[in-house]
């Protein structure tokens, strides 16, 4: 474990720190405004550490640090060696796929458009990024159109102007024609820059400019001409609307969406050019030390603008919450930029319609992330053979059982039991349990009436022939139970009581530090992080507890939703909104009296006794 450096050696300086481990390896980056404030808090107790944070200080062997003039100056400090050393404590990148762009080879002798990947090059413009490679084919194919550039390789271009004759896209005019000399360097000049103005949102100059030129055309009797430029003019009008529209043609901003959980974070950014979607981009990130949303913003602010992104830094990001040195990160994107950048949350109106949108992306790019490694069988059966060993099971748990609680102020009280086998989801198993014996809120005491009653009903039925068993059938080979210690213990209370604890191993995941408590260990077991037991953990935790809610809320509303007049034998759905409908309300029902209820003609005598008495009978007790 690392020592405290000795008292007033660390400055009172902005800087960058790095923990190395005892082979000398960074293992965690950190940036501050002080040093010595900074650094010190490593060196306390490490019980008020966040675990993750106390295992990166006993990993830790030494400290050093690096003093800069500013704090902007220890951000990118800090960037930089994360990027050299790539430690195991910082976040890291999971799923940073390559995105395609639209770039243009503005520095070739005939530019052309093309689909590019990876790092950036010197000498070429690019758009987007796109979600697909064949976005930019299908929007490429119409501007080609109007802008008429072409996009052969160099080796295909060389070999027709040796040839002499041009290829098919020539024919069908989209290409003009450079390789034999149809056209002139200064001439497709314009052409390109024409393009590269289309795709910067400038786009109201061109379809003035076609317009203008169809209707020339027109006046001048050259219909054919006209006609060309009318194909044009539609060619570009469709590739308008492929952009969606987003805002006011000078707004230039960035949107950033987040959806994430104890371990990860999955982020996606659109960017707005012009007030046009021009490109997207996403990626997922592995938390690893604790981070709060604010925190969590300034990283992922690090991974999108500490090198210049290819649409350009904008006048204005959109995130979902801000950073904690919200200074310190705007003062950077504005050094960065070169003008004045905004970061703030937006509260209402489009802005904020368009970071949901962005959001629900998120959220949707976050299950698939989830979904692909939960169906891919080789993930699951590492999962399993990982249980095995880490909670030291007899066997590959196949069937594990996850029990979860629901409830509003011990009101509407549920249980919940999901299962998975093999490692997937089997719906057909799950179960929701009415709580019945216990009053007020008591999480233990409501565990220990669904455990007990699912494992009764499983020692009634196992010694009975296969075609006459319940629905409890089975015994789970990993019983599960959300929470601590507390939950664990009661887990493992009902096993004794049934005489079930040597057959059945059990553990509880408490939540907020992902940890796993086994009977008869006082020190809870950690996961490695992006282990694959780790993750069906979590998810049949998190799959437990929103099936315990759903069936909670169903609850809730159908209680919300019973009337005092529910139940009266006579009294249907159609005379029960007849008397609401004359009287005027429930509360006006209640307070006629017995008379009135006579009165109504068309309700029997002995059905208006039997409101009256439902309504007023308890009153006389």
């Amino acid at each position: 474990m690392v020592s405290r450096p000795p008292a007033g050696t660390i400055p009172d300086t902005p800087g960058s720190y790095q923990f190395k481990d005892a082979d000398g390896r960074v293992i965690y980056v950190g940036k501050a405004k002080s040093l010595r404030s900074r650094v010190g808090s490593y060196f306390q107790n490490p019980a008020g550490l966040h675990p993750r944070t106390a295992q990166m200080v006993a990993t830790a062997a030494t400290v050093e640090w690096i003093q800069v003039r500013n704090d902007v100056e220890a951000l990118m400090l800090e960037y930089s060696l994360i990027k050299q050393h790539k430690p195991r404590f910082n976040v890291r990148l999971i799923d940073d796929k390559s995105y395609p762009f639209l770039a243009v080879t503005v520095e070739h002798e005939w530019p052309r458009p093309m689909v590019m990947r990876g790092s950036k090059r010197k000498g070429v413009r690019y758009f987007g990024p796109f979600a697909h490679a064949y976005a930019i084919r299908d929007t490429l194919d119409l501007l080609l159109r109007t802008f008429p550039v072409r996009t052969c390789s160099d080796n295909k271009l060389g070999r027709h102007e040796r040839l002499g004759k041009p290829c098919l896209l020539f024919h069908i005019e989209k290409c003009s024609g450079p390789c034999v000399g149809e056209i002139t360097p200064e001439a497709y000049q314009v052409l390109v820059d024409e393009l590269i103005d289309f795709l910067d949102g400038k786009t109201d100059e061109i379809v003035s400019r076609l317009e203008t030129q169809m209707r020339d055309a027109a006046d001048q009797h050259e219909f054919e001409l006209a006609a060309r430029h009318r194909d044009r003019l539609e060619a570009v009008r469709k590739a308008i609307e492929k952009q969606q529209m987003v805002g006011d043609v000078s707004e230039n901003i960035d949107v950033i969406g987040l959806a994430d959980d104890e371990l990860e974070a999955a982020v996606q950014v659109f960017y707005v050019r012009r007030g046009r979607v021009v490109g997207r981009t996403g990626f997922v990130l592995d938390k690893v030390m604790a981070l709060t949303p604010g925190e969590l913003t300034e990283q992922i602010l690090e991974v999108l603008y500490c090198e210049e992104p290819a649409s350009g830094f904008p006048k204005s990001v959109l995130v979902p919450e801000l950073p904690d040195d919200i200074d310190l990160y705007q003062r950077w994107l504005t050094e960065q930029r070169g003008s004045k950048v905004e970061l703030r949350v937006p509260q209402r109106g489009d802005k904020r319609t368009l970071q949901e949108t962005v959001t629900q992306n998120a959220k949707e790019e976050f299950t698939r992330h989830r979904l692909r490694r939960a169906s891919d069988h080789n993930s699951r059966s590492r999962a399993l053979n990982e249980l095995q060993d880490y909670l030291s099971l007899p066997q590959a748990p196949l069937r594990i059982e996850c029990y979860d609680m629901s409830h509003i102020q011990g009101t509407d009280y549920v249980g919940s039991m999901v299962v998975l086998e093999d490692g997937l989801p089997n719906k057909r198993e799950y179960r929701r349990f009415k709580i019945k014996t216990v009053d007020g809120n008591d999480d233990f005491a409501a565990m220990e009436e669904v455990l007990t009653r699912r494992l009764s009903s499983y020692l009634a039925d196992r010694d009975k022939p296969v075609e006459e068993r319940g629905k409890f059938a089975y015994p789970p080979q990993l019983l599960l139970v959300d929470g601590g210690k507390g939950q664990l213990s009661v887990a493992t209370r009902v096993l004794e009581n049934l005489g079930l604890a040597d057959q059945i191993p059990t553990a509880s995941l408490a939540k907020q530090f992902e940890e796993v408590f086994l009977p008869g260990q006082s020190k809870p077991v950690i996961l490695p992080r992006q282990s694959e037991a780790l993750f069906m953990l979590q998810r049949i935790r998190d799959e437990s507890h929103r099936f315990a809610i759903t069936y909670h809320r169903q609850l809730r509303n159908k209680r919300m939703t019973v009337s005092v007049l529910d139940g009266i034998s006579g009294l249907g759905p159609t005379r029960k909104k007849r008397l609401l409908k004359e009287l005027g309300g429930v509360n006006a029902v209640k307070a006629a009296p017995i008379e009135t209820l006579l009165e109504l003609t068309w309700l029997p005598d002995a059905v208006a006794e039997a409101v009256w008495n439902k309504i007023h009978m308890p009153e006389r007790r």
